[in-house]
């Protein structure tokens, strides 16, 4: 199986940014072909699509909470997916998982991810 391991969250001051990366091990050769995801959760909530691209890196959609602050690409190349997060506030604090979909190379529905990594803390606070 391919496994995913996020990484780059910590704490940022409000109106900062973080570079969250999804880096893929194991069947490697899979993660061209998978349509991927970034979600988030906070205690007590369900997870919240935030952004997801196509297999080949293309074809963005974003959640209109972070669409024109958070970006996402995705490098085949080097196995890694990415979120750009910019103009941070409390209320993006939680925790940022990467998601892959194993069956779809396109897909903005949630419920189509079911490959995730173990999640990253991202805390916006002064």
């Amino acid at each position: 199986q391919m496994q995913l391991i996020e990484s780059g969250g910590g704490l940022v001051q409000p109106g900062g940014s973080l570079r969250l990366s999804c880096t893929a091990s194991g069947d490697t050769h899979l993660f061209r072909i998978y349509a991927m995801a970034w979600f988030r959760q906070t205690p007590g909530k369900e997870r919240e699509l935030l952004a997801t691209i196509s297999a080949s890196g293309g074809v963005p959609f974003y959640t209109p909470s972070v669409k024109g602050r958070f970006s996402i690409a995705k490098h085949n190349a080097n196995n890694t997916m990415y979120l750009q997060m910019n103009s941070l506030n409390p209320e993006d604090t939680a925790v940022y998982y990467c998601a892959a979909s194993t069956r779809f190379q396109y897909t903005t529905r949630p419920a189509e991810f079911d490959r995730w990594g173990q999640g990253t803390q991202v805390t916006a606070s002064s």
